[in-house]
């Protein structure tokens, strides 16, 4: 994948959104196709709840605008030019950025490499292009509440075709802190690894689903990871699943 370098000297293209203050969801919407991403913020911005605080036409403008605008969300495509969705959404969410937003990346699913990549460099969740608005909807708020977006089905795939290469060496640190977790906390851990939805465990588990979402948070906080698709990470970085857990599960 080739990743642009920005034109420190190139005048953005696109201008900040005005605002309504007194809507709590800052969104930011990034797209290179105008009608895609003036349809996104006419979407989004007739929510009660939200406001597009501004759009943005290639992935410099979106790291650009979103420093300075601190949205809670960017809604984020993957090819764009000057610098694609992938390093935009590293600079704003990856490891070690200040205050990172959520960043809710729209793509063509089809085990397309990038969807990986977006995974690493700290996305929250994934949305189809061709998604409904409700579906963008509700996308939005699910990332903003601090919950991962990834759907069981998806999750299934993408980990069944980049397995070995989740797999790493993982940093001393990162194996000592599953120590931390409890025998059921562990075993919630497993089951989202393996793509599993809160009912599918809480079904397995013979619990409520808002006991898993209270083991799912506890987990996040014990292992210091920001959402449910860095703890899919986690789990494998670390052993806890391999592929051949997710290869008997889709079985």
């Amino acid at each position: 994948m080739t990743r642009s370098q920005p034109d420190a000297g190139e005048p953005l293209a696109v201008k900040p959104a005005a605002v309504d203050e007194r809507r709590d969801l800052r969104v930011l919407v990034a797209d290179d196709q105008e009608l895609v991403r003036t349809g996104f913020a006419a979407i989004l911005g007739a929510q009660a709840d939200m406001a597009v605080v501004g759009e943005a036409a290639n992935g410099r403008e979106a790291v650009t605008l979103a420093r300075r605008l601190r949205p809670d969300v960017v809604v984020m495509d993957v090819r764009m030019p000057v610098m694609d969705g992938i390093a935009a959404t590293e600079a704003l969410a990856g490891p070690g950025a200040p205050d990172p937003p959520a960043v809710l990346v729209v793509t063509t699913f089809n085990l397309d490499a990038h969807v990986y990549d977006a995974l690493r460099a700290g996305a929250s969740g994934f949305l189809l292009k061709d998604a409904g608005a409700a579906e963008l909807i509700a996308a939005v708020r699910t990332v903003a509440a601090g919950d991962a977006l990834i759907a069981p089905a998806v999750t299934r795939a993408l980990i069944g075709a980049h397995a070995t290469r989740l797999r790493s060496t993982p940093r001393t640190s990162e194996a000592a802190a599953l120590d931390l977790l409890t025998p059921r906390e562990t075993e919630v851990l497993r089951l989202v690894a393996t793509g599993r939805s809160n009912a599918e465990i809480a079904a397995e588990l013979y619990v409520s689903t808002e006991t898993v979402k209270t083991h799912i948070s506890r987990v996040l906080t014990k292992l210091d990871l920001r959402d449910r698709v860095q703890a899919v990470v986690h789990a494998y970085r670390t052993g806890l699943v391999d592929v051949g857990t997710v290869t008997r599960t889709q079985a």
